[in-house]
């Protein structure tokens, strides 16, 4: 299991981070955030998280694993395994692309049994996922700034309040900012996290959410933060005036610190199907990404949606979620999601 961010060491005569100043208790009480609950020794942790990985992907899992349960190996196989990678949001591309593969490494190796054959699927799909697997760097930068984006809906708010309270529990101190001026009730959802984290929020009541992005990249280098994450409003790409103001926050925080935001990424929720896909094209397209965050990979969701991204628009995938505990949000390391995929 990958630790959860991996530190850029640190020269000896870099001064420590001040502490960050909490923010006055101002939320209103109303608003909703999951409970912060300790964090797990490793051992548990990994055994906790495998179990309810698996527990959010087993729509998937189940409708992939019973077509293997005696079966033949033969075109009725391929079809019914088409059909069910089509249906996991897996796409067009990255079924034909397994699918072709799969038959390549059966008549290779002359595969005779379906545990065999389920055994190649596992490993194509483990080397189709690995280019997605990359640990979050920590240390590069001082403060290292993080632009944060997605669709109403997706979890991005809640999901910059598990990543902060992350970083705090490997040393980082952390500055937020209240960039999402376009979502009702949105900066309130934020000083909650930042009042439970005892973590300063940059906000302004009705404020330009570029104004607020580049007050945010000021304070943090004043203070000598760690991490600076910028909640941005949630935006559907077919919104392009609102793709373009996203873009506008993103050069007037390049002016507020050479180089930033060190970190642009999209937060989407791994329900959304195909939908997730033109989400990352979109967003991609105008920030250039540089990580996804996969929320809400339980219930129902599909899992297949990472084969189509990484066929598709490679973007790395930082972090999955399975859940709204602060444990359900986890490093992304395609061995154990293709376990979970197919035991």
């Amino acid at each position: 299991m990958f630790s959860f961010f991996k530190k850029k060491p640190v020269a000896p005569e870099a001064p420590a981070a001040p502490v960050v100043a909490p923010t006055p208790a101002e939320a209103p009480a109303a608003i909703q955030v999951p409970d912060l609950l300790p964090i797990e020794e490793p051992a548990e942790k990994k055994q906790s998280w495998m179990a309810r990985l698996k527990a959010g992907l087993s729509k998937t899992s189940n409708n992939l694993s019973i077509l293997f349960v005696g079966a033949k190996i033969d075109d009725d196989l391929y079809d019914e395994l088409e059909a069910a990678l089509l249906m996991s949001d897996a796409g067009v591309d990255a079924t034909e692309y397994l699918l072709d593969a799969l038959k390549r490494k059966v008549k290779e190796n002359k595969l005779l049994d379906a545990a065999a054959v389920k055994a190649a699927l596992k490993q194509l799909l483990i080397e189709l996922l690995t280019p997605l697997q990359h640990p979050f760097e920590l240390g590069r930068h001082t403060p290292t700034v993080m632009m944060i984006s997605g669709v109403n809906g997706a979890g991005k708010t809640t999901t910059i309040g598990k990543l902060a309270k992350h970083m705090q529990t490997h040393g980082q101190s952390v500055l937020l900012a209240a960039g999402d001026t376009f979502r009702a009730a949105a900066r309130e959802q934020l000083m909650v996290w930042g009042q439970r984290n005892n973590i300063t929020v940059i906000s302004q009541a009705s404020g330009d959410p570029a104004a607020v992005s580049f007050d945010a990249v000021q304070s943090g280098k004043a203070k000598g933060v760690d991490v600076v994450m910028i909640d941005t409003a949630g935006r559907l790409p077919t919104q392009l005036h609102l793709m373009e103001e996203l873009k506008k926050v993103q050069r007037v925080i390049g002016k507020g610190m050479d180089g930033a935001p060190h970190e642009t990424l999209l937060v989407i929720d791994g329900n959304t199907g195909q939908n997730a896909l033109a989400q990352v094209k979109a967003f991609d397209d105008a920030l250039k990404l540089t990580g996804l965050v996969i929320t809400k990979l339980d219930g129902t969701a599909k899992g297949g949606i990472l084969a189509a991204i990484a066929r598709v628009r490679p973007v790395p995938v930082y972090f999955i979620g399975v859940g709204e505990k602060i444990e359900d949000l986890q490093p992304f390391v395609a061995a154990e999601f293709v376990e979970a995929l197919l035991g």
